[in-house]
């Protein structure tokens, strides 16, 4: 049988037990699909996996804002990063919205009508360079945290999908077709228009702390402060040399899509660990089979891949969050 996996083989979603197992029973309830890949695919590293799911679940699904504008700013970012199943997944779910009409223009590669939309969506497209996307905000200052949450958990998404998924969202790519994107839209419409209490994924993690400062007050900044603690593990995989690489190079991205070779990238043969966290990072969808089985030693499970990719991922998402951190701390001195 045909799977989404590329380069692991996560265990059946049937099989999961302890934490993974209560993060697939909070999918099936709050997203609709309990046996998403997308999450499935991070299920070898329980802790990335539960607080990739609260950040997605504590700021899209239950945080401030409105559920369409949302999910037009996770659109923006995926477009920006280049995940077409990020793209045609937030298309599905703008149809279970009930935005039918967004949905197909946005399939179609036009843009919205309404213009508070186009604002949104450019946002989180512009979100990709760090700072670029800060300002104003298209949406009220009050939603931000619902906002900045998405965009950032979906910066994330989008490298982990782009680098261990396929591009297939359904088997044969039918997604494409208007009739079956907004079948599959109204067949979780329940599930994404009933309100959601805050807080539920905060049960999934270890502690996690307060957050960032732009999410003060809210269950969107432990969330946050999760992902980073559990991605975190990931430099592990790496030398002190291989992590200095990575941070200088991250610290110098502009937003770009790089080259398909750039003077940074380290060969796979003598850097391939340092090689595969910065390709998760710039550019996810150029990983190969190469690549992995390079770096791939007895001791580099499923898991460690995971989190290699993860760490990587969210030295992206880092990169881009601190501009929205340095304004919070900006406004409030």
């Amino acid at each position: 049988m045909s799977t989404p996996f590329r380069f692991t083989e996560p265990l059946p979603p049937g099989a999961a037990t302890g934490r993974v197992a209560e993060v697939y029973g909070q999918l099936a309830r709050d997203f609709g699909v309990d046996r998403a890949p997308t999450f499935v695919v991070l299920s070898s590293a329980p802790n990335v996996l539960a607080a990739a799911w609260a950040l997605v679940r504590e700021s899209l699904i239950a945080g401030p804002g409105s559920r369409t504008g949302k999910e037009l700013a996770a659109y923006g970012v995926s477009r920006a990063n280049k995940c077409p199943f990020c793209v045609d997944a937030h298309t599905v779910l703008l149809h279970a919205t009930g935005d039918h009409a967004l949905a197909e223009r946005l399939a179609r590669g036009e843009q919205p009508e309404n213009a508070r939309h186009a604002r949104v969506l450019a946002w989180g497209r512009h979100t990709r360079v760090p700072g670029a996307g800060l300002m104003p905000y298209p949406f009220p200052p009050e939603h931000a945290p619902g906002y900045i949450g998405t965009a950032l958990a979906f910066h994330f998404v989008n490298r982990v999908v782009s680098a261990l998924l396929t591009e297939r969202l359904l088997p044969g790519n039918v997604q494409r077709w208007r009739p079956v994107r907004s079948l599959a839209g109204r067949s979780i419409a329940g599930t994404v228009r009933r309100p959601a209490v805050p807080g539920a994924a905060l049960a999934l993690l270890d502690d996690p702390g307060p957050g960032p400062a732009w999410a003060a007050g809210t269950t969107v900044g432990p969330a946050y402060a999760a992902l980073r603690a559990a991605t975190a593990a990931g430099a592990g995989l790496l030398d002190t040399d291989d992590q200095a690489l990575v941070r200088e190079a991250l610290w110098d991205w502009d937003g770009s899509h790089p080259p398909l070779s750039w003077a940074g990238l380290p060969d796979r043969r003598e850097r391939p660990g340092a090689r595969l966290v910065l390709l998760a990072a710039l550019a996810p969808y150029r990983i190969t089979r190469e690549d992995v089985t390079a770096w791939r030693r007895p001791e580099h499970t499923d898991g460690s891949l995971v989190r290699l990719v993860a760490h990587g991922a969210f030295a992206a998402v880092d990169r881009v969050e601190s501009a929205f951190t340095l304004h919070a701390a900006r406004e409030g001195a």
